[in-house]
């Protein structure tokens, strides 16, 4: 699903209405239609609804949904920012025509009547900041309400094109209703109430594929379908990829296993964790179905030698996932450096392997046809180009897009919204995810999670890739739904993940949830 910009969906519009004969106003009585039938499912108890309108589409898409509403029987009221219906003008005004409940028209400040539910379509993707006027008496109004609001489009007072976390002087929303496709203050921006469970819903309104234009950014949920399709009946392990899981170290055996646990619950075929001898009893308790390979070390590390005798087992593997608490003993170091660079294998590398080459960057560089995939936190992210974190945090999508493409390699930024920026440049952001993860060896379940899509999917390195790190997040909500999000352990991320995949991102009515859970 393409992320589009307020002045691309403008242009889908009018290329929907040109070039495809969908009229406006149909395009207007869907978004309508849409943002009723999501409030009757979501809001069942809600009898009285207040319904807050602009003079503009915005307005005209409350119109709508207060036609239908009101014709489903709830009581319904509709309060117009204008001087009369005068003040209304195409496509709003039609709508307006058609409405039978209610209204009144208001310039100046009114106390809002009570209600169940309040339906705020004032102020939609063509919205500037800052907002005046009654609006912003209105807000401080639905603020202090203890009553649910659905925002149409957008939340009265966000910049469609935001890129920021927050709006300060925005409307409050506990679900919000877009149309055609997610703008960027969509999805980064937290606009709902109820943080990550927050509802953000994309209706399709009639806009065909085509009518929208080339975008930059996608998001990642769209992959998910990868995993939807069953497998076929006559499939054995050998289809579905084998992953070699290298890392471990003496006090740090937990990250081997976990990502080993990882790649086997994600559907990987065979799993083998290759680690410090030492440390292999307690990494092969994590799961029967382990595979084990004993590892020579130094000083609780993996040591080089293993280079020359331990590579064989590289050509029954699939994937390699090098990285997750291996330390950074010197000949740790260069054992990585070689492993990766030595080798042809699809890899994907991360925390004590990014270290690796954080002196050396310059190496990490996929050769054409190569698959190399890189999931670095801030920090790592930082030691790879050699600036601070903060520079990092402040052009996320730049140098993420910078370096994937200059390395042609995919880059997992994490964080507040993920991104994976792709070797075309394309940057898919990631929308799942809570903050009860912020707790050590959530990484290395990303790591195993990756590695097992890929090696199931080694013709569709974008959508596994971005199907990973969806389901992680995913898992990670469910998790913290059913808990107190700080008694949430990395491995409860892996007791939902069957819940995760299971899951669907439309709903009855055909809406794609970019936020929440349904």
């Amino acid at each position: 699903m393409k992320i589009l910009t307020a002045e691309q969906m403008g242009e889908t519009d009018r290329r929907t209405a040109a070039e495809f004969g969908v009229s406006m106003q149909e395009l207007m009585d869907n978004a309508g239609t849409s943002v009723a039938r999501f409030a009757l499912r979501r809001y069942p108890e809600a009898r009285r609804i207040v319904v807050l309108c602009g003079k503009g589409n915005n307005g005209g898409d409350g119109f709508v949904a207060a036609h239908r509403l009101h014709a489903a029987g709830r009581k319904v009221q509709v309060i117009v920012l204008a001087a009369g219906k005068d003040d209304l003008r195409g496509d709003a005004a039609n709508a307006f025509s058609a409405l039978d409940a209610p209204v009144i028209f208001a310039t100046e400040s009114i106390v809002l009547p009570e209600a169940d539910l309040y339906i705020d379509a004032i102020l939609g993707t063509g919205f500037k900041p800052p907002m005046r006027g009654l609006a912003c008496n209105l807000r401080a109004q639905l603020t202090q309400l203890a009553k649910p609001v659905l925002a149409v489009d957008l939340p009265s007072g966000w910049d469609a094109d935001s890129h920021g976390a927050t709006a300060g002087d925005a409307f409050p929303a506990d679900a919000v209703v877009t149309f055609t496709a997610p703008k960027p203050a969509h999805i980064f921006g937290q606009m709902n109430r109820d943080g990550a469970f927050g509802a953000v819903a994309v209706a399709p309104i009639g806009s065909p594929a085509e009518s929208l234009p080339k975008a930059d950014l996608t998001w990642t949920g769209s992959s998910k379908a990868l995993t939807e399709t069953p497998r076929p009946l006559n499939s054995n392990k050998g289809r579905f990829g084998h992953v070699l899981v290298l890392g471990g170290s003496r006090g740090k055996s937990g990250a081997a296993a976990m990502a080993s646990l990882a790649a086997l619950r994600s559907g990987a075929g065979l799993v083998t964790a290759a680690v410090p001898d030492s440390v292999l009893d307690s990494v092969a308790r994590i799961a029967p179905e382990l595979m084990c390979l004993p590892l020579q070390e130094i000083d609780g590390h993996v040591a080089l030698a293993n280079f020359e005798t331990r590579t064989q087992w590289l050509e029954k593997i699939s994937v390699l996932a090098i990285g997750p608490g291996l330390g950074t003993q010197p000949e740790t170091t260069e054992f990585v450096r070689r492993a990766v660079l030595k080798t042809a294998l699809p890899v994907v590398i991360d925390a004590d392997a990014l270290n690796a080459f954080a002196e050396k960057p310059e190496l990490l560089r996929a050769q054409a046809g190569r698959v190399m995939v890189l999931t670095p936190h801030p920090g790592e992210m930082a030691r790879l180009l050699g600036i601070t974190v903060k520079e990092v945090e402040a052009d996320r999508i730049g140098l993420a897009r910078y370096y994937a493409t200059d390395r042609n390699l995919t880059l997992v930024l994490k964080g507040w919204r993920t991104l994976v920026a792709h070797p075309d440049g394309e940057i898919s952001v990631n929308t799942t995810g809570h903050p009860a993860m912020s707790k050590g060896g959530s990484g290395d379940i990303l790591t195993g999670m990756v590695a097992a899509m890929l090696a199931q999917h080694p013709d569709h390195v974008k959508d596994a890739v971005n199907t990973a790190v969806y389901l992680h997040g995913l898992a990670g909500m469910m998790a913290a739904r059913n808990q107190d999000e700080h008694t949430v352990l990395a491995t409860d991320t892996l007791a939902h993940l069957s819940d995760a995949f299971r899951y669907r991102i439309a709903d009855e009515d055909g809406l794609t949830w970019v936020g929440g859970l349904r």
